[in-house]
């Protein structure tokens, strides 16, 4: 059942990519809609690994 799961995140992914590269050649309007959420969604991830990276980065500082 996790590999169905997993394969569709991966079909989602790659589906994203192709149209943002048609979308890059002047595709149809859907393909356009898609490219801007496939788009937005890595920029989201992109930004919360960065976050999570700078939290992660901290370091206490030990008296004696």
């Amino acid at each position: 059942m996790i590999n169905l799961l997993l394969l569709g995140v991966v079909l989602l992914a790659v589906g994203g990519c192709v149209c943002v590269l048609w979308a890059e050649r002047g595709g149809p309007r859907w393909v356009r809609r898609v490219a801007t959420v496939t788009l937005a969604a890595s920029d989201m991830v992109h930004r919360s690994q960065k976050r999570r990276r700078r939290s992660g980065n901290r370091t206490t500082s030990g008296g004696d």
